[in-house]
């Protein structure tokens, strides 16, 4: 789970609350990976959780507590945790811990990509029996993927059962986005990256539904960047609509774009993909 207070937060969290600070033998961790991993391996996590709630949801901690707390809840698969993300994807900027994490490339909140790493673990939500509220946290999130930072990560990180639940959400958003982009309305962020990065997840599951709506944003707005974002999304749609998605990179790509989108096309043909 990397953030731009990643340094910070490993050099102080033994100063935190010993429920983020000391590992499941009580012995103090300078990580917070040591406190949220150990779950998998050890059921003694359970003694934690009702603390975190409290922690979490207490006037007193600090917000930076109060974050933590939440993102190990969300990893651990607890119900309190999801219910945290969607009440913050609610009204992002009045989160608690909003601004707490700062990304460095735009100098924006980036808590809610931490939040959406923690929403995509799932290995303790079948035992648990969370799996539909990790999914509503994982719509909430998506649905405020055109007005908050997600780092580079909605590309690679729901996985493809995730994904299909979130087909309708993910065509509203980027919807959403490309209206606001052709409004000529601004973001403090890189924006079509964002929204094609999500198409390229969503490619995954609907190929044809991956392309149209990268084909959306970039129809709007062309960056060198958003196109070099959406290559994967020849291989990933596959089929015709990958080929005619590179044949549409190699048209108003640059070098680094057209050569990419050529060995992307390669692989398809190599696959005998290539049929209508």
């Amino acid at each position: 789970m990397g953030d731009a207070f990643g340094e910070r937060r490993r050099r102080t969290v033994q100063g935190y609350d010993p429920l983020l600070g000391t590992d499941f033998d009580g012995r103090p961790t300078d990580d917070i990976h040591d406190v949220i991993y150990d779950a998998f391996e050890s059921p003694r996590h359970l003694n934690r959780v009702p603390g975190l709630v409290a922690l979490m949801n207490g006037p007193g901690p600090s917000e930076i507590e109060r974050f933590l707390a939440c993102v190990v809840l969300t990893t651990w698969g607890e119900a309190a945790g999801y219910e945290a993300v969607v009440r913050a994807a609610a009204d992002p900027r009045r989160a608690a811990w909003y601004g707490i994490s700062i990304d460095r490339k735009f100098s924006v909140d980036n808590t809610f990509a931490q939040l959406a790493d923690a929403v995509a673990e799932r290995d303790l939500t079948r035992e648990k029996g969370t799996e539909p509220l990790r999914l509503h946290a994982a719509r909430a999130l998506v649905r405020i993927a055109d007005s908050e930072y997600f780092e580079d990560k909605l590309g690679e990180l729901f996985d493809r059962s995730t994904l299909g639940v979130l087909l309708d959400d993910v065509r509203d958003v980027i919807g959403r986005g490309v209206r606001s982009l052709a409004a000529g309305e601004k973001r403090s962020f890189d924006l079509p990256t964002q929204l094609v990065d999500l198409a390229s997840g969503v490619s995954t599951v609907d190929g044809c539904l991956g392309v149209a709506s990268a084909m959306s944003v970039l129809d709007v707005s062309r960056s060198p960047r958003a196109l070099i974002h959406a290559v994967p999304i020849v291989s990933r749609a596959r089929g015709p609509e990958g080929r005619r998605f590179g044949e549409y990179l190699l048209t108003f790509g640059d070098e680094r774009v057209r050569a990419e989108a050529r060995e992307a096309l390669r692989e398809i043909y190599e696959r005998h993909e290539w049929h209508e």
